[in-house]
């Protein structure tokens, strides 16, 4: 098999196999979220922003070279983090997305060419498109109601965020009151950031205090932004950029990306003056070459530059995928080097028995972030470069949840180095380590795997710390350290166990009070903890099982599909029973590709995973997801488009009626709603006057949903 390329040069996406694309892929995706609450809600993190946003920016170049990949389930779980307990929680009315990446001039003529593709805009006619800095920052969002603010809020996993109104109140760019004629709820937002020269004065007075310095400006601001007490808050000198919307009650302000910025300057918010309106690619490249060298005197840090569709109509015909919209993207700046020492290479074991080494350098500071860990992917990646043990190496912060080593220094190497020898048999355990033939392709893996299953200690143990981890079942009490114990004694061993444990310990003549560490009343919390976790979501129900690229986006999909855990269930076991119509059911699902459905298939195939979810759902109940809150004639409803739609294709018209909070089904049965019907509909028609179901024409679909 061709070795994999060096996963930091640009033209290395190119050259991989589908199948080294795919592993790399996944990998990435499964690892960015151990950052995402370290980053997001504790303003701690181990890596830097532009590290983490590097790794976004490999993950998403991957995708974009490898377009297939769009049919498989996204391993990324959230936007950003969960909000912290510290604060009150905000609903946001419209989730707060993230941005796909780009890095390359080619990348962004290859976004420009699928916003055509999707709209069909033909490359005669002018699609402009608006220019923006990226700032440095937090993300927030300033709720204003008949022109006052009343709320402002983080934007904590996308979907809910941290009330941080009182804190936002007393930074001086934000306006308590709105100019001029506004709709009467506008949510203006935006990012929350620090200046460089304030960044400085902060660290030196945190200095001749002696409290500990912040990394860089963002976590500064950050930080700043999410204190308990406001007055602390007040002191530190923070600053806002408005640059988009969400919720708005009453007239639009302007029709363009453009005129809304324009707009919110007359209200008296502060916008950035480096945004211009794009006609051309060429100008569009021309802005971003303008920024970045004005970059180093901008007073305040940036990563890059957002590119935006100008036309609103045009943006909400092109809609969202997944975690980001379809009409924007951002387009980063070049990652920071430095050069340091290999001190060892750590081989560790996950979830799925994947062994994947971890350079341990001697600690370096990239871009003002001390760093002494980076990835190396698998042994071709390290036989490939000839990395040694005791190799000065050069790391860049892009590609990985880790910083990567771009090459080593060989004039520097010791005398008597020996090249590596990636193990052959299970850290963990002691069993062999094999690459396993793709059962599709035919070809090895690229990453080597332990055999042992279910008897593997570091398997074993990542599967229970997945189970019961923040995102999963989120039980408090049951941690990293506290899995790894009980499962060394013998305690837990298999999910189920978890919910028996109470039980068992009443039985038992050591009790759990007796350990050490542990007492009468830290049992009794954990022993609550864990009944509270009998209800739980459906879609952190299936999450927390552990099905290979089934992430928290795909467990949702597969929450809002089936309702129940039961129904999931049985269409994977019928499809795994040769049954093509229940695996082509499986597929259909938007966001559910082949890869990802047979996962799901292999994983009901198995007799003791049916007989774990047995055992689980005598103890738990997995509760339905709440429905899409969104405010629309139609949300709710099940919609099927047939025929020839005249003002829109089928796929802008899905993406329309999904953003409205409908389900959009590809067949008319008594469930369905609504069948939207073009010139030429045929059988759908008969089926859907067969049902009562309601049938209007595309014309009326406008106006129902007002558009």
């Amino acid at each position: 098999m061709k070795k994999p390329q060096d996963p930091l040069r640009s033209l290395s996406v190119e050259k991989l196999t589908p199948l080294e694309a795919r592993m790399e892929w996944q990998t990435l995706g499964e690892e960015i979220a151990r950052h995402d609450v370290s980053y997001h809600q504790e303003d701690q993190p181990t890596i830097s922003d532009a590290a983490y946003d590097a790794l976004r920016r490999r993950y998403d170049l991957i995708l974009s070279a490898f377009p297939e990949l769009q049919k498989e389930a996204s391993p990324l779980t959230r936007v950003g983090a969960k909000p912290s307990e510290k604060f009150a929680k905000v609903k946001h009315t419209v989730p707060m997305l993230s941005l796909a990446n780009t890095f390359s001039d080619d990348d962004v003529s290859d976004f420009v060419d699928r916003v055509r593709r999707f709209l069909d805009w033909p490359a005669s006619r002018e699609l402009a498109f608006t220019a923006e800095p990226k700032i440095d920052g937090l993300s927030c969002s300033l709720r204003f109601e008949n022109g006052v603010l009343s709320v402002a809020a983080t934007r904590g996993d996308g979907e809910e965020g941290e009330d941080v109104t009182a804190n936002v109140k007393v930074i001086h760019d934000v306006p308590h009151h709105l100019h001029g004629s506004v709709p009467r709820v506008i949510e203006i937002r935006g990012e929350i950031y620090m200046a460089t020269a304030d960044f400085l004065k902060l660290n030196q007075r945190q200095e001749k205090e002696g409290k500990a310095l912040f990394a860089n400006p963002r976590n500064a601001a950050a930080g700043s932004l999410r204190q308990l007490d406001s007055k602390i808050t007040a002191q530190r000198p923070l600053k806002f950029f408005a640059y988009t919307w969400g919720q708005i009650d009453g007239a639009m302000p302007s029709d363009t990306q453009s005129g809304m910025i324009k707009a919110f300057h007359k209200m008296g918010l502060p916008t950035n003056p480096l945004t211009k309106r794009c006609a051309t690619l060429q100008e569009m490249i021309d802005h971003y070459r303008l920024i970045e060298e004005q970059r180093a005197t901008l007073g305040y840090d940036i990563d890059g530059v957002v590119y935006k569709v100008d036309d609103l109509t045009l943006q909400s015909r092109l809609g969202f995928i997944s975690r980001s919209p379809r009409w924007a993207t951002a387009r980063k700046f070049p990652a920071e080097k430095a050069t340091t020492i290999l001190l060892d290479i750590d081989i560790q074991v996950g979830r799925t028995g994947a062994l994947t080494p971890v350079a341990k350098l001697q600690p370096v500071s990239v871009g003002g972030v001390v760093v002494s860990n980076a990835t190396l992917h698998n042994e071709d990646e390290i036989a490939r470069k000839d990395i040694r043990i005791g190799d000065t190496v050069v790391i860049q912060r892009a590609g990985d949840v880790i910083p990567q080593i771009v090459s080593v220094v060989e004039e520097k190497r010791k005398h008597g180095a020996k090249p590596f020898i990636f193990p052959d048999h299970c850290p963990a355990c002691g069993s062999h380590a094999v690459r396993e033939n793709d059962p599709k392709t035919g070809e090895p893996e690229a990453v080597r795997r332990c055999t042992a299953g279910l008897i593997c200690p570091a398997q074993a143990t990542e599967r229970l710390k997945h189970f019961a981890s923040r995102n999963a079942f989120d039980i408090e009490g049951l941690g990293d350290k506290q899995i790894e114990s009980f499962f060394a004694d013998g305690i837990i061993t298999r999910p189920r166990d978890i919910f028996t444990l109470e039980a068992r310990d009443a039985r038992s003549l050591k009790k759990l009070k007796d350990r050490e560490g542990y007492g009468a009343v830290s049992v009794k919390n954990l022993f609550e903890a864990i009944a509270a976790r009998k209800s739980v979501s459906l879609n952190r129900f299936i999450f927390a099982l552990g099905i290979r690229h089934v992430g928290e986006t795909t467990a949702k999909l597969l929450a809002r599909h089936f309702g129940s855990i039961e129904k999931l269930r049985d269409l994977a076991v019928k499809a795994g029973h040769d049954g093509q119509i229940a695996r082509d059911t499986l597929e259909a699902i938007d966001g559910i590709g082949p890869i990802v459905a047979g996962s799901i298939i292999d994983f009901f195939a198995e007799t003791h995973n049916r007989e774990e979810l047995d055992a689980l759902l005598e103890h738990v109940t997995p509760e339905a997801m709440e429905a899409i809150e969104v405010s629309s004639p139609v949300s709710g409803k099940t919609v099927v488009f047939t025929g020839s739609l005249e003002k829109m294709t089928r796929e802008e018209a899905k993406a329309m009626a999904e953003r409205l909070g409908a389900k959009v089904s590809g067949s008319v049965s008594k469930k369905t709603d609504l069948l939207v019907a073009g010139p030429g509909a045929g059988s759908k028609l008969e089926d859907a006057k067969k049902h009562g179901v309601e049938v209007i024409d595309e014309e009326e679909w406008f106006r129902r949903v007002g558009s």
